[in-house]
């Protein structure tokens, strides 16, 4: 007997891996797939996003078309990382005498050489990759076999470039996502999974227009965050709430209670009264996403990733058009810091050209970063 398996966090469970197991299937003629949800994935730096019972009962449903295709629940029950030597090796020991293949989207497969234990892997199960979107996997097979000694096999499947965490931006700012399942579509949205009420409370107080601008912000600012260091779920909150406040008056009994810092331009205003909505009138209590919205229009010396990943989304989103943003856009994907400083100095001469209030805080932001750099 052949079986494959194929683990992840599913949060949340899309076509594309229906899909994949499909393709897998055919292509390795494999009698049964053990669709496998992880605890917590050793990747993902702030853990999943949704209860693993829950991904497991939606995962049943995606996954109710493919008679041969099975959920299982032991990494869920385990507890702890999910690391996939020790499911392999523990699976290996189950099924002795069957060939057990695991299978990984394109993407993955440039990561696996830092996985704990891959070796140990490689001895229970062979690695079978599909292609994902634009990725393709042939460039890693010289160095894969040099490492291992060993080949990987390919899928003839090229799905197309979903991602999960974009799919939780979407909901969690009540859009529709054509890459769910309809029925899992219907299940969330029944649950009210991946949404926040308060912040979807937020989000009406702004215009159209300006809640597109923040979930643009969003994406930008999630895509880039573990590599910066961030929490996704953390770059989330921040972004979609970082300009709640924008067309909130002074004078609304929202911001009763508010006391304006000495000295603030008017266009900078909404970064305070943003950071008092959020956490006197939704609920926010982590003082890091605080900060991020206190200072996203202006900047402040000794930013943390968050504060400048939220500063840097909105300014380069996009929507935004000016002579500079691609040059900036590049600096973004490559250095924080860099980018802060070129966005800080451009920001600095805007101002300044135009005549604008420079608010103190920016200045300090940039002279303390020139410094630092």
């Amino acid at each position: 007997m052949r079986i494959g398996i194929f683990g992840g966090s599913f949060d949340p469970v899309h076509t594309q891996h229906v899909a994949f197991v499909a393709a897998a299937k055919k292509a390795l003629f494999l009698d049964r797939v053990i669709v496998m949800p992880s605890y917590v994935a050793p990747h993902k730096s702030g853990g999943a996003v949704l209860d693993g019972k829950e991904r497991a009962r939606l995962l049943r449903i995606a996954f109710r078309g493919l008679p041969y295709a099975e959920v299982s629940e032991y990494e869920l029950d385990a507890g702890g990382t999910s690391y996939t030597y020790l499911t392999c090796r523990a699976l290996r020991a189950e099924y002795r005498e069957y060939e057990l293949f695991f299978l990984v989207g394109a993407d993955m497969l440039e990561n696996f050489f830092s996985w704990r234990n891959p070796d140990n892997i490689l001895s229970h199960v062979t690695l079978a990759v599909c292609g994902r979107g634009a990725e393709g996997c042939e460039q890693f097979r010289e160095k894969f076999y040099d490492r291992f000694q060993k080949h990987f096999l390919t899928v003839p499947f090229t799905g197309e470039a979903v991602s999960s965490s974009a799919i939780r931006i979407d909901l969690f700012f009540g859009k529709e996502n054509s890459a769910l399942d309809p029925a899992v579509a219907a299940e969330i949205k029944e649950h009210g999974f991946y949404r926040d009420e308060k912040v979807l409370d937020a989000l009406a107080l702004e215009t159209e227009k300006r809640r597109e601008h923040s979930y643009r912000v969003a994406k930008m600012a999630v895509a880039r965050a573990e590599s910066a260091g961030v929490e996704k779920n953390k770059a989330l909150y921040a972004a979609a709430l970082h300009d709640c406040a924008k067309y909130v008056p002074l004078t609304s009994p929202l911001l009763s209670g508010f006391k304006s810092p000495k000295g603030v331009p008017e266009p900078v205003m909404h970064q305070y009264t943003g950071a008092y909505l959020a956490e006197h009138a939704f609920g926010v209590t982590d003082g890091e996403i605080l900060d991020a919205i206190r200072y996203h229009a202006s900047g402040k010396e000794d930013m943390t990733a968050l504060g400048k990943l939220i500063y840097l989304a909105d300014l380069l989103e996009e929507g935004r058009s000016f002579p500079e943003v691609e040059m900036l856009r590049e600096a973004f994907w490559r250095d924080l810091d860099e980018c802060m400083l070129l966005s800080l100095s451009h920001q600095l001469a805007y101002l300044k050209s135009c005549g604008d209030p420079v608010y103190e805080l920016t200045e300090r932001a940039y002279e303390w970063l020139k410094e630092k750099q």
